[in-house]
């Protein structure tokens, strides 16, 4: 008998695929390794491990969500196609020169941002179209023309075009396409214009270029991956995660892959969302520690903060721009290379370090047994006894200690004079001070005081980093959700089916074209449903509107969010009104009587998105039996101490423990410091307080 409305999800990370099915009230998990060189591989492994679990067949699947961090690692990595620019003349050296600025003005020996495009691969034609996207000087197709041979000599694989000013006129980009398509049929071709029209040039050019980047790469492997299901018999829908959070079609994930970058992430931040709204918890700090990266993302009224530009591959960890920018909707969050596969290394000062170089899943860290000879964090945590070695991964992966014990001593212990224990005692301090400080920097920008934050952690590792980077940072409350182990997937389940628009077209309040601007909503209001209309199935689709503003002459601006239907006269005094009160939010004050401008303007079509109910909290229930204990490492006190081990499942709602101690389930373990004690809420979350001073 054919089950209905079954659903799947997929994280693929850079170490760990996460496989989670949903169907009846019910949620069955897996984990599997990532397959780097075929990821439909290990995507496709899972799902058949987890189909013989639940004694289902692909064809019985309705929804498969995937989410994956595929192109982020391909623009790290620099293995994306060999992409070449055709820019306006004149300005081939946009993704050099930047903005001008430095990241670090100080810095004599700064290391900017490598350019995903070459010198020798950026092309220049005759074409110029002002601001007001009139023509100045007409394209020159026989320039065009021209660089064909060049490309073909050059063994271009994919083409970005980003001309001046297209965001205001696209004709000249179009032109170009066609004649490239009709010349080089085989070779990718993104058009700034269409992938981010918007002003800026360097932000609009550098996006341009990471989606043509990407673009081969991630169209042939979701082409592998729909050929595959469907030659099991798939016959559901398919839907890929944005990085702003949404849901979408193959389709338009392979026309814009760089959409998908922080597509795993996103998930995450989804699923912590999901979690502070059904305990009531309205200033959350996600923090989401997989096997490659950690990510910390602050959750306000039960929604993720977004924006509007994310940066790839920065040159240093904490500073804006020192990356490669990408002006994407996205979920805003900082991104570190501290996952349980980052490698832990001596510096020349004799300092620890860990990451950004991870050890991923091959070879994995050093207890995997596949050649890892160096430590990695999951190395620390298993010689500290947080890990059992024969149930790691619900069992799937045999750890071997002594492996992790021998790769600690000679990287570590060697150098600095340490025993095992204390090295990766040392690791283990150092990841959590890592994250400690993306967490600081995180609330800074966005003015939080992130210790009035609760702290919600996910991921394969983050439980048992959660209690030490939540004493760093004064956190007092943490929550670990059930399933947090493959929280991203969970997430995708939740995410709704949506699409945003973003373009760029000025208009000022003291001269605000009401007719022109609503028209302009209602063409991509018409655009985004297209879109999203066909994946909704047939739910509600609504639209939401907001209008990127800013004093005359700033250089910065503000979203504002829009009153429904057409705009008129008399919206104008109430727009000024919102621009001026979140204006002065930030900056204390407003300017009075300065004009006001819109820059840009957004049209989200979506789904309506998940939100539970709170929940009551649970009845006191009597305090659950140790299963054992483990011997644990105390590198305070310079000794191992027994810690009481628990099983999450066999913990009943209501059920207290008092720290140190580790609570064991088949997706991770968490660990429970001496400041703390738990207890499972009425969701099944398990909540660490700090203890009474």
């Amino acid at each position: 008998m054919v089950q209905k409305h079954v659903r799947l999800a997929v994280d693929i990370g850079g170490t760990f695929t996460d496989v989670v099915l949903e169907t009846g009230g019910r949620r069955i998990t897996r984990k599997v390794l990532t397959t780097p060189s075929r990821p439909e591989e290990g995507v496709l492994g899972g799902v058949r491990l987890i189909l013989a679990d639940t004694k289902l067949h692909m064809s019985d699947i309705d929804v498969f969500v995937h989410g994956t961090t595929l192109a982020t690692n391909a623009i790290i990595e620099r293995r994306g196609a060999r992409t070449a620019l055709v820019a306006t003349d004149g300005f081939r050296d946009v993704v050099e020169i930047g903005t001008e600025s430095r990241y670090d003005q100080y810095d004599l020996s700064i290391e900017k941002p490598r350019p995903l495009v070459g010198r020798a691969l950026r092309f220049t034609v005759p074409e110029r179209v002002d601001v007001h996207g009139a023509v100045r000087l007409p394209l020159d197709e026989a320039a065009v023309a021209a660089l064909v041979p060049k490309l073909r000599a050059a063994g271009v694989e994919s083409v970005a075009i980003a001309f001046l000013h297209s965001y205001a006129n696209p004709a000249h980009e179009r032109r170009t396409a066609e004649l490239l398509k009709a010349a080089m049929p085989e070779v990718s071709v993104t058009l700034s214009s269409e992938v981010c029209p918007e002003v800026r040039e360097y932000e609009r050019t550098s996006t341009a270029i990471a989606n043509a980047y990407v673009q081969p790469l991630m169209a042939g492997y979701l082409a592998r991956m729909a050929e595959r299901l469907q030659s099991e018999q798939f016959r559901g829908v398919i839907y890929l995660v944005t990085s702003g959070g949404g849901l979408t079609s193959i389709e338009t994930a392979q026309r814009f892959p760089v959409r998908l970058v922080e597509s795993g992430p996103a998930g995450g931040a989804i699923f912590a969302a999901l979690t502070a709204a059904q305990l009531g918890e309205s200033k959350v700090l996600s923090f989401d520690m997989g096997g490659t990266t950690a990510k910390v993302c602050l959750i306000e009224k039960f929604e993720p903060h977004s924006s509007r530009i994310f940066e790839v591959d920065r040159a240093a960890r904490f500073l804006k721009g020192s990356g490669l920018p990408v002006r994407i909707p996205v979920i805003e969050m900082v991104e570190i290379g501290a996952g349980g596969g980052s490698i832990a290394r001596v510096d020349a000062l004799k300092r620890v370090t860990v990451g950004p170089e991870s050890a991923a899943s091959e070879p994995g860290p050093a207890c995997y047994g596949r050649g890892g000879t160096h430590p990695a964090v999951t190395d620390a945590d298993v010689v500290l006894g947080m890990i059992d070695p024969d149930a790691f991964a619900g069992g799937t992966i045999g750890l071997k200690p002594e492996l992790s014990r021998e790769a600690l001593r000679a990287d570590i212990g060697e150098p600095l004079g340490l025993d095992a224990e204390t090295a990766a005692y040392a690791v283990h301090e150092m990841v959590c001070e890592n994250m400690a400080s993306a967490a600081r920097v995180h609330a800074v920008e966005r003015g939080a005081v992130v210790a009035e934050h609760t702290l919600i952690a996910f991921g394969g590792a983050a439980p048992l980093h959660a209690a030490r980077v939540a004493e760093k940072i004064g956190v007092s409350r943490v929550i670990v959700p059930p399933n947090a182990g493959v929280g991203s997937a969970v997430g995708f389940l939740a995410a709704p089916v949506s699409y945003e628009l973003v373009r760029s077209r000025h208009a000022r309040l003291d001269a605000f074209d009401s007719a022109a601007v609503t028209a302009l909503l209602a063409e991509m209001e018409a655009e985004a449903r297209m879109l999203v209309e066909p994946g909704a199935r047939g739910e509600p689709v609504f639209a939401r509107r907001i209008a990127f503003m800013r004093y005359v002459g700033q250089g910065h601006e503000i979203s504002v969010t829009l009153p429904e239907g057409a705009l008129g006269e008399a919206d104008v005094p109430a727009l000024r009104a919102a621009f001026e009160a979140d204006y002065a939010a930030l900056f204390s004050r407003p300017i009075p009587g300065a004009a006001i401008e819109v820059l840009s303007w957004s049209v989200l079509a979506t789904t309506q998105p998940a939100r539970p109910e709170p929940v009551a909290p649970a009845a006191a229930a009597p305090a659950p039996e140790a299963t054992g204990s483990r011997a644990c490492f105390d590198g305070k006190a310079g000794v191992s101490i027994a810690v009481p081990l628990y099983r999450r499942e066999a913990m009943a709602p209501g059920a207290r423990i008092a720290g140190p101690a580790i609570i064991a389930e088949d997706e991770t373990s968490t660990f429970v410091s001496n400041s703390f004690d738990a207890h499972i809420d009425a969701v099944g979350c398990i909540v660490m307080d700090r203890k009474a001073a």
